[in-house]
């Protein structure tokens, strides 16, 4: 690979400031990998490859010009964004066919912040239907193929983000999260991510958003394939921006603060219902003995809270209100027929995918009774409080991010519920880094989710560039496998 394939985005940013790269070198050599993987991974689904090399040149023209003296923290470094956030004059579907042709008239606010930073997006990268399935394919794009194993899934919601990522041919990129969408992703193709404490960042220009408290749950963060990015990126995103209501302003840690010496560490193996595979667990005790080989404090132990953990996070986010998954489904029509278009899905005639088709249908007979629902968002309000004491302050949470390295397309329709792993940390407000740990014997990534308390952003961060000095970090396609 290219060396520039492999160096942070905030290395890359130092060798333009420095003049020892142009942006134009470090913009080109990664569409040049992008438009070698991309037909077979199908990530990026819309490029601006000519708009970017422009801005490249015109970065480079301004460093002559002026001079390094305050350029800003990411200038010339390429980037990519998840398709449902608003990147103007690039399409704006969310993988709903009723939406085809919609083109952002603006950037939403974190594109806005990235881009003010001095970033170069080279386009747009696939989602799941309505962001809501862990498979990235819609009726707009098709489906996106893991570069580990084609024949196997990248996640979702912003699966496209962790695909191209994981090849080299973006340092970094934007996702969000309500249920997983930015750390399965990260998982399943072996790269970094961190989902905020909820309420950090804002998700205005984002399509669909949350409303009310889901405000908090679905959060915007960063994937990268290098965990020293994450705190800057962080950095820059977080703030109210006056429009996202569920947004306020918090204080932000340094990483570089935290002392792995003494520091308490809770591992917690499973969620007691859902079954982990021999090979992750494993990969999670090698994680929390390198965290102990650098003087923190481990314990095991289960939560039982956590057994109910998809009865909680679907209670509480369908308290939270707003449009249901079918009426967006519907679009500006506003009707979905399940039966009629499960029909026409068997004969190749609907719009949806089948897992939206199902989403959609099961939403309403799946709801929970007003009794019910009332205690499963009292057991939601137990555990949040249990895990901020269990982990405390200053302190982290080791927790598998799903039961099993990346499944096979449509495998995840026969096991529907094993994202639960990292939905219930949504609603629950906790701040993840999602830290990759290698690959397993048949060369798919392993990791692990780091946790911490409300707030504690930068413990996590740590933490996981800890990891990624002991274990690896992200190891690019076509390495030799490890666990």
């Amino acid at each position: 690979m290219h060396p520039h394939l492999l160096l942070s985005a905030t290395e890359l940013a130092r060798l333009v400031r420095e003049g020892r790269a142009t942006a134009s070198e470090i913009v080109g050599a990664h569409i040049e990998v992008a438009e070698r993987v991309n037909p077979g991974l199908n990530a990026i689904v819309k490029a601006r490859y000519e708009v970017a090399r422009a801005e490249a040149r015109a970065a480079d023209e301004r460093l002559a010009a002026e001079g390094s003296e305050g350029l800003p923290e990411f200038f010339g470094v390429p980037c990519t964004i998840k398709e449902c956030f608003a990147l103007t004059g690039m399409p704006n579907t969310s993988g709903l066919v009723s939406r085809i042709g919609r083109l952002a008239e603006r950037d939403a606010t974190a594109v806005t912040r990235l881009r003010a930073a001095g970033a170069i997006p080279l386009g747009v990268t696939n989602i799941s239907e309505l962001c809501m399935w862990l498979e990235s394919s819609n009726r707009v794009y098709g489906r996106t193929n893991n570069p580990y194993d084609a024949r196997r899934i990248v996640g979702g919601s912003s699966g496209g983000e962790g695909a191209i990522i994981a090849t080299g041919a973006s340092p970094f990129g934007l996702g969000s999260d309500i249920g997983g969408s930015i750390r399965m992703p990260a998982f399943f193709n072996g790269v970094f991510g961190h989902k905020p404490t909820g309420g950090m960042v804002p998700g205005t220009g984002q399509f669909p958003v949350a409303e009310g408290v889901a405000l908090r749950y679905l959060t915007t963060g960063p994937l990268a394939r290098r965990a020293e990015d994450l705190m800057p990126l962080l950095r820059l995103l977080a703030g109210p921006d006056g429009i996202d209501s569920g947004c306020t302003a918090m204080s932000l840690g340094d990483p570089d603060a935290v002392s792995l010496k003494g520091l308490r560490v809770l591992s917690v193996p499973d969620n007691g219902t859902t079954p982990v595979s021999k090979e992750l667990r494993a990969s999670q005790e090698r994680a929390a003995q390198a965290l102990r080989d650098r003087g923190a404090i481990v314990t095991e132990d289960r939560i039982p809270g956590l057994k109910r953990s998809f009865e909680i996070w679907s209670a509480m986010l369908g308290a939270a209100g707003g449009a249901t998954f079918a009426e967006l489904l519907g679009g500006d029509e506003g009707s979905f027929g399940f039966f009629g278009q499960l029909a026409r899905w068997t004969v190749r005639r609907s719009p949806h995918t089948l897992p939206a088709i199902l989403l959609g249908g099961l939403e309403g007979p799946s709801k929970l009774s007003p009794r019910r629902t009332a205690k499963a968002i009292a057991a939601g309000a137990a555990l949040r409080a249990e895990l901020v004491d269990r982990i405390g302050a200053g302190g982290v949470m080791l927790y598998p991010p799903y039961s099993r390295t990346a499944p096979r397309h449509y495998g995840p329709l026969f096991r529907p519920f094993d994202w639960v792993y990292t939905a219930v940390l949504n609603v629950t407000e906790l701040p993840v880094t999602q830290v990759p740990l290698g690959l397993d014997r048949r060369g798919l990534p392993l990791g692990v989710q780091v946790a911490g308390v409300h707030g504690d952003d930068h413990v996590t961060i740590a933490v996981a560039r800890a990891l990624e000095e002991a274990m690896g970090g992200w190891v690019p396609p076509g390495q030799p496998a490890r666990a």
